[in-house]
């Protein structure tokens, strides 16, 4: 059998997200004797691949990069090493072509939304298969409108992300393929909840309320503030404290601080805490009590399913892909996308009802490996591959 050669192209740098997480545990668990995989990092502002390099490292996976090679992306976007349609068509479509085809690339397989606008077109003039993972909004622009003309497959997180609207039929070209997950042994939840609680100054017996995730417009983390200022409300005696562990990475949307000003304003300042990046996040998540996802349009959330895991209860919005991740009242719950006192109330009957929390928790842990498993992922993905030899 011929061994396919798979490009993933990323946007070097110091974001670390959940797409960048699932494909690259992807590619760590590829059959190299069907597949030769080539991570390539985009440098933009030559500043190097940063945080998301170390993190490849660290899976002891390799990677190229680009520099000097301009991109197109979203107006709102200030960082450098963006360019205009014309310079794009003129200077960065005809060295993406020509990358692949010196390469000899057989599949692109891109993973955000800029990298699938820019590897698009020189993916089918190079002659290559084409794989637009989509892991956002179902409205999105290039799900709807490029991926329907350029796209040989579609995969998406959930059935919630299929495209919505799309300008061409694509429901025969789409696979619903759900996240890879690799369920390690539980870290030392007492040490760990030890270490944040010193860290955020936090009394011996506190109720600990865990955002996890990139503070952007759609995970809404300045709702999870005004959830956590409802659960102060409803537990007057208990010591609430919200932990918000991620950062904010759009220029347009300072979302820490505005999170910051509405804790100032309700009151409960000295109660939210900005604990920024964390890698691994493992330790940090066990030592909730529980987790709060407050997102919209979330296709499918990384975060569920790892709490889930590591046995601390998930309330999320009733909205998105949640609805598929979370079974409500047996392995999780949901609630009113913009009601913060939904959430409160879920954490006040889990805080008075153990046998209630206990019962959950372990329904949550129990069909994790089978819906969610990195082996399972892997094996939908290489059969999508293989599917192009036919």
């Amino acid at each position: 059998m011929k061994q396919l050669r798979i490009l993933f192209p990323f946007i070097g740098g110091g974001t670390v997200g959940g797409s960048h997480i699932s494909a690259l545990k992807l590619i760590a668990g590829l059959d190299r004797d069907r597949f030769d995989p080539t991570i390539l990092l985009h440098d933009l502002d030559g500043t190097g691949p940063g945080r998301l390099g170390e993190y490849i490292h660290s899976l002891g996976l390799s990677y190229q990069t680009l520099s000097d090679v301009p991109i197109m992306a979203p107006s709102h976007s200030t960082a450098s090493g963006h360019t205009s349609f014309g310079t794009y068509l003129t200077r960065t479509l005809p060295a993406l072509r020509r990358y692949l085809i010196k390469g000899g690339y057989d599949i692109v397989h891109t993973n955000d939304g800029r990298m699938h606008v820019n590897w698009a077109l020189p993916t089918r003039l190079a002659g290559c298969k084409l794989i637009w993972h989509h892991r956002e909004d179902p409205t999105s622009f290039g799900a709807n409108t490029i991926a329907p003309f350029l796209a040989n497959r579609i995969v998406t997180v959930s059935n919630f992300a299929r495209p919505s609207r799309p300008l061409l039929p694509v429901k025969k070209r789409t696979h619903v393929v759900y996240s890879p997950f690799e369920f390690e042994e539980q870290p030392d939840r007492e040490a760990a909840r030890t270490a944040l609680l010193d860290e955020i100054n936090a009394g011996k017996d506190p109720l600990l309320i865990g955002f996890f995730g990139s503070l952007v417009p759609r995970k809404r983390p300045v709702e999870f503030v005004q959830a956590v200022a409802e659960t102060v409300k409803a537990l007057p005696n208990r010591d609430v404290h919200g932990l918000l562990f991620g950062e904010a990475i759009l220029p347009h949307a300072p979302l820490d601080r505005d999170a910051l000003e509405l804790a100032d304003r309700l009151g409960i300042r000295d109660r939210i805490h900005m604990m920024g990046f964390r890698r691994p996040i493992n330790g940090p998540m066990a030592a909730m009590d529980a987790t709060i996802v407050t997102a919209v349009n979330e296709p499918f959330g990384r975060t569920l399913i790892e709490a889930m895991h590591l046995g601390v209860p998930v309330i999320a919005t009733q909205h998105g892909g949640n609805m598929e991740a979370i079974e409500d009242g047996r392995t999780g719950r949901l609630v009113p996308t913009d009601d913060a006192g939904a959430f409160a109330d879920a954490i006040v009957h889990l805080e008075g009802n153990p046998d209630d929390r206990a019962s959950l928790v372990a329904a949550a842990r129990d069909d994790l490996v089978n819906r969610y498993g990195a082996e399972r992922h892997i094996q939908q993905i290489s059969q999508i591959y293989e599917d192009f030899l036919s």
